[in-house]
């Protein structure tokens, strides 16, 4: 199987058309993969991953997030860049906007979190989940392209599939958190426990429950239907940007952490 050091998960308005290149899918201890496109984006060998399956046809809360970052690890892959689409918490952040994460509150209960069931009993420090020098990278990129482009941002991400009540977005608010989705926990930690750096393009597609009238998934889907050009720019720029050793203190994650 051809190897790879560059992955990218694609939510929402990046489906698999977004990369060209060879079909596969794998299988893995925790199921089988999506059908993963491996071909070339900015001079350098890179695999697509859709977060939700072929389709879309996948709901948040049913993704299989072991199989997606364990069929990744498998290929050799190093780095991940993610991109999802978010509702906007903090008032400052409008539709169209761009967020990089720094940091997270995970809000999901229902699904696996760990690679890390059995012994030794193993803790990662999760205090730079999100990858300082891809952060960086993709921050660059985007300001090209965006004109608010926020990076001191915390994502907050829950269960769904349905939306944030008013009560929950003014608690949330509340927290420090600026902007809500369903797929990014625990795909970022599963990353980190396996030592692979990971980073986030959020796409702002409206702003929270009681923030604006009302929510809803066909406006969502309109929005991010701007992704594939849009974020496919920043994507292309920042791969090709990416050095080949890693600098960053991911691929130690393990060390000290374990019982």
């Amino acid at each position: 199987m051809r190897k790879t050091r560059i992955a990218i998960i694609g939510g929402t308005g990046l489906d698999g058309g977004f990369l060209k290149g060879i079909k596969t899918r794998l299988g893995t201890p925790y199921g089988p993969s999506p059908t993963l496109t491996i071909g070339r984006m900015g001079g350098k060998d890179v695999v697509f991953l859709p977060r939700h399956g072929e389709g879309h046809r996948l709901p948040p809360h049913r993704i299989n997030n072991r199989a997606n970052i364990f069929a990744l690890h498998s290929l050799g892959v190093e780095r991940i860049l993610a991109t999802s689409v978010v509702g906007a918490l903090n008032p400052k952040y409008k539709p169209g906007d761009i967020v990089i994460p720094s940091d997270f509150i995970d809000f999901t209960r229902s699904r696996q979190l760990t690679f890390y069931d059995d012994a030794p009993v193993t803790h990662i420090d999760v205090s730079r989940l999100y990858c300082p020098e891809l952060r960086e990278i993709i921050s660059e990129a985007a300001k090209k392209r965006v004109e608010n482009v926020w990076t001191d941002a915390v994502y907050l991400c829950t269960d769904g599939p349905r939306y944030e009540s008013p009560a929950e977005v003014c608690m949330f608010r509340a927290f420090g958190c600026d902007v809500v989705g369903m797929t990014g926990m625990p795909e970022a930690v599963l990353a980190h426990e396996l030592e692979m750096c990971y980073a986030t393009i959020c796409f702002v597609s409206n702003m929270a429950a009681g923030m604006q009238d009302k929510v809803s998934a066909e406006e969502v889907v309109e929005k991010s239907k701007v992704l594939g050009s849009l974020v496919g720019g920043v994507l292309k720029e920042a791969i090709a940007d990416i050095p080949k050793k890693r600098s960053c203190s991911c691929s130690n994650v393990l060390e000290g952490a374990r019982v």
